[in-house]
């Protein structure tokens, strides 16, 4: 089981690795705009599992929580709240510093879609919640 804390841009770095391919439902993202936290309930591809390689042909998905603090806004493109079981696949995670420590935490989805976080100050944690599952495949990366 994974547990890891980003306080700073490279930290992210590491986060965006570990949740590259995640599945996420739209209703499964929340903002609590009084704690100033935002949520999200992912399936994520286990890439560090022992058991994902090309020869084993065996690989896992784990459910986790990925959560930032400090967030001031949310900013939505391509992706309708209404539409809870819409299925986000994530690409990545970057920070873009604005008055530092601030700045913006953006979360690439495939197919045009993002998120935009105005935070105070990288602050993110990801957490499994459990055992892992077999996954049907390995995401496949064309370029």
């Amino acid at each position: 089981m994974l547990k890891l804390a980003a306080l700073d841009e490279d930290d992210l770095k590491i986060v965006s690795a570990h949740v590259q391919d995640a599945v996420i439902r739209v209703g499964d993202m929340r903002w609590d705009k009084g704690a100033r936290r935002f949520l999200l309930e992912i399936n994520r591809f286990a890439w560090e599992s022992p058991v994902n390689s090309v020869f084993n042909q065996r690989y896992e998905r784990r459910r986790s929580v990925l959560h930032f603090e400090g967030v001031q806004a949310v900013r939505a493109s391509g992706i309708t709240r209404d539409k809870v079981d819409d299925v986000l696949v994530l690409l990545s995670i970057r920070f873009t510093p604005e008055d530092a420590p601030a700045g913006t935490i953006e979360l690439i989805f495939a197919g045009d879609h993002a998120l935009r976080l105005q935070v105070d100050y990288v602050e993110g944690r990801l957490t499994d919640l459990g055992a892992a599952w077999e996954a049907g495949s390995k995401p496949a990366h064309f370029g």
